[in-house]
């Protein structure tokens, strides 16, 4: 990639002109120049063109354009936990993964965003210290009922709640029946609830036992609990109305459930993250700790089930899960499986993850970004977002397809070097990401606190 710094062409002058012969334009790539100013994408016009910028930036032979991608599943941990995650290493990590939107989960951070006060704590957190757009989740717990309208009015992009137990006390598990009245609240705002579909009860009855095998683990979170738990989401939807959102499928089992829902006219989306898509429970080393999240990673059948599911459009899109832990509380036990942090880290490695994986099940580049930025920009609302086009934000990612990197957990920019990717090689490079039309520096925080306007 190189830049000049003189206008050409003539007529009008742009901020920036970005001319290349792969720009990802309508879901296929073709030669173009791009054009930014007042950090929006003003005009697309072929190549040869000529628009004049008063910065230029050509991109390299090896070099495509896509959109920045957007990544709605986030844990920041900040305020509260701040020594796990906080806003400006994992907006770091972000930009250097070419993701230029992160929407943050309602948990780990104290207080969780649970009411309109907890939502401007947090906001005042991320002031000045967001290197991407962020947004927030709010979150539904027991008794916080009343406090989700005044939530939807502050702007948050929708509500996340857990069927069973969070990890931590501070964002309790509600019933079903308690899911259900707040699906009741909030279909009447149009706004969505996302679940972390596991059945309590199903997974208090399965064994717990302290084990480095990952094996003990895995049974601990049997595929039925969570094929149970999207059942329920599926009754309350289809009895409410409400948009849900089923967060980090694990189990292909419940694709056909899921596909009748949705030809039945449920409003029901569905997402998975790439360590189902590119980890399985075969490779998974003992005491390997690292590798814990829950749901859990599963058999390579299961991953290849997944992939199918992507393909045929029954879930939507992919998103991190980004959920760091200092390595004290990642493996507290000396490779425990039980006593472990169950989050992976992988927010700046997603987009080389599942490119990786989808080149060799011959799957295209265009297609992986529309999973990774367009699919979950309209998931969420964010209209400006996840495309290429005049009147769009000029988010953006310059991405070197072929290029190989090893993985070195130790360089990354979260904030803790916990990684279960440490050492495997991965295909695509991200050389550069500019956020409205400006590339992100790592020392000056310009990301911008975003709102989600509640439907009228």
């Amino acid at each position: 990639m190189s830049r000049a710094s003189a206008p050409t062409g003539s007529g009008e002058t742009f901020d920036l002109v970005i001319r290349g012969d792969r720009m990802l334009l309508g879901g296929a790539f073709a030669p173009a120049e791009v054009a930014v100013r007042d950090g929006v994408i003003a005009r697309i016009a072929p190549l040869g063109t000529a628009l004049a910028g008063s910065r230029v930036m050509q991109l390299a032979d090896d070099e495509v354009l896509i959109p920045g991608l957007v990544d709605t599943h986030v844990h920041v941990d900040e305020p509260g936990r701040t020594e796990w995650e906080g806003f400006a290493s994992a907006t770091r990590a972000a930009a250097a993964g070419g993701v230029t939107t992160i929407v943050d989960m309602p948990l780990n951070s104290i207080p969780p965003t649970t009411s309109v006060a907890a939502l401007e704590t947090k906001r005042r957190a991320a002031d000045g210290r967001v290197f991407v757009d962020v947004g927030f989740w709010g979150g539904v717990v027991p008794g916080n009922l009343a406090e989700l309208g005044p939530l939807v009015r502050g702007g948050v992009f929708g509500f996340k709640c857990f069927l069973l137990d969070s990890g931590v006390e501070e964002f309790a598990a509600v019933t079903a029946a308690e899911m259900e009245a707040a699906m009741a609240v909030l279909a009447a705002t149009d706004s969505l609830l996302l679940v972390h579909a596991e059945d309590a009860q199903l997974i208090d009855a399965a064994p717990h036992p302290h084990s480095v095998d990952y094996a003990d683990f895995l049974a601990s979170r049997p595929r039925e609990a969570e094929d149970s738990a999207i059942a329920a989401v599926i009754e309350g939807a289809a009895r409410t109305g409400v948009r849900a959102h089923v967060v980090h499928l694990s189990s292909a089992d419940s694709l056909g459930r899921i596909a009748d829902a949705r030809r039945a006219g449920v409003r029901l989306s569905v997402e998975t993250c790439p360590h189902y898509l590119t980890l399985t429970a075969e490779e998974v080393p003992a005491g390997g700790t690292a590798f814990k999240c829950c749901p859990p990673i599963r058999e390579a059948a299961n991953r290849d089930a997944l992939w199918r599911g992507l393909e045929s459009g029954v879930i939507d899109f992919i998103v991190s899960d980004h959920s760091p832990a200092p390595t004290l509380v990642k493996d507290p036990g000396h490779g425990d499986f039980a006593d472990a942090w169950g989050g992976i880290a992988s927010l700046q490695l997603g987009l080389p993850l599942v490119w990786s994986a989808a080149r060799g099940r011959g799957i295209r580049l265009e297609q992986v970004v529309e999973w990774m930025s367009g699919a979950p920009a309209r998931g969420v609302g964010l209209t400006d977002k996840g495309r290429i086009a005049e009147g769009a934000a000029a988010d953006l990612a310059v991405f070197a397809p072929d290029e190989t990197f090893t993985v070195d957990a130790a360089a990354l920019q979260h904030r803790h070097p916990v990684c279960p990717y440490d050492g495997r090689e991965l295909v695509g490079v991200v050389r550069a990401t500019l956020l409205a039309g400006r590339p992100v520096d790592r020392e000056v925080a310009r990301g911008r606190l975003l709102r989600r306007e509640p439907a009228r």
